[in-house]
């Protein structure tokens, strides 16, 4: 347990706010879609992250550590995982797809930071690498779909 520091935790915290932005990015672009393939896939993906969301929560917690409710004026200013009033305006399927697409590679980008920064506690590395890993094989995934749309 001495591997989890504040750091550690602000870290996370930081990981479950982007997670959150992920959940409701999907979410607004399984609403603003019509084709079925990607009705479901965004919001396959949005449900996981909200599985993500708990399982980090959960992690936060089991050490002790407060989670942060992401109402921060840092946290709201730090939403970007979809600039949803551009991209939903062209009501554009293809351009969904690429804004999931950039917002994937952020994603694995800030898991990769995490996990390359920290020295973390076993349970959490083993986490946010399954995380990681599920968000890069739908990121292939996502990519195939660039196909349907």
């Amino acid at each position: 347990m001495s591997t989890y520091t504040e750091k550690v935790g602000e870290k996370l915290n930081d990981l479950l706010e982007k997670t959150y932005d992920a959940e409701k990015g999907f979410k607004n672009a399984a609403d603003n879609v019509d084709e079925g393939h990607l009705k479901r896939y965004f919001a396959g993906k949005a449900q996981e992250r909200y599985d993500f969301g708990h399982a980090l929560k959960s992690e936060i917690k089991q050490f002790g550590q407060e989670v942060d409710k992401g109402d921060s004026i840092a946290g709201k200013a730090h939403r970007s995982w979809m600039d949803l009033k551009s991209l939903f305006s062209s009501d554009d399927e293809e351009a969904m797809l690429e804004e999931a697409i950039n917002g994937e590679k952020k994603a694995i980008e800030a898991y990769d930071d995490v996990l390359n920064e920290t020295n973390l506690p076993t349970s959490t590395e083993t986490l946010l690498q399954q995380q990681r890993n599920k968000i890069n094989t739908g990121l292939m995934n996502i990519k195939s779909l660039e196909d349907i749309a």
